[in-house]
């Protein structure tokens, strides 16, 4: 049996595979980074996908059942003609139903506990994370792996974890971009 295509899937087009590929191939080092903490669903269960295509947009890190992407700018990222590109592309996604989230690229190393933290609260409840009274004393602890519980960060690879109280709330300006 052949799959087909529905005309109004955007998700993953066969024309953009090889370039999703070249991509993956070739992570910053801050996709890297993050990468560690997004694959094999560590994050409270939820499934990522790295250089994600939607429509003519790839996306650095998508999350299906939020319908979430997560991306992480560098320096290419602050010029005025990329800054009107960054939001025609997001403009397209929320009009396609996918919340967007960016990081600069030095945040995932200098502030790895509060990019998972952001990336965790645009979660919504599933299973795993609201289980019953009961059944939540005979689960393993949710704290050493996935989302931040009871004040336990989860950090990046190779970067210092703190406790939520030992860190302060980064301000307005180095916050994500809200989306729109």
């Amino acid at each position: 049996m052949t799959y087909e295509r529905s005309k109004t899937d955007i998700h993953n087009l066969p024309e953009k595979r090889s370039f999703r590929k070249e991509l993956r191939s070739s992570l910053t080092s801050a996709e890297a980074a993050l990468w560690q903490i997004l694959k094999g669903s560590k994050l409270d269960g939820r499934k990522f996908r790295r250089q994600h295509s939607v429509g003519k947009y790839i996306l650095d890190f998508y999350c299906p059942s939020e319908k979430l992407a997560v991306e992480l700018d560098g320096n290419s990222h602050f010029s005025d003609n990329a800054r009107d590109y960054d939001l025609e592309r997001r403009l397209y996604l929320v009009a396609n139903g996918i919340k967007v989230i960016r990081f600069e690229n030095k945040r995932v190393f200098d502030e790895s506990d509060w990019v998972i933290d952001v990336i965790c609260s645009n979660f919504g409840p599933n299973e795993r994370t609201t289980p019953s009274a009961e059944a939540a004393t005979q689960l393993p602890s949710l704290e050493k792996e996935g989302c931040p519980k009871g004040g336990v960060v989860r950090s990046l690879p190779g970067v210092e974890s703190t406790s939520i109280e030992e860190r302060t709330t980064p301000s307005a300006e180095t916050a994500a971009t809200p989306p729109l």
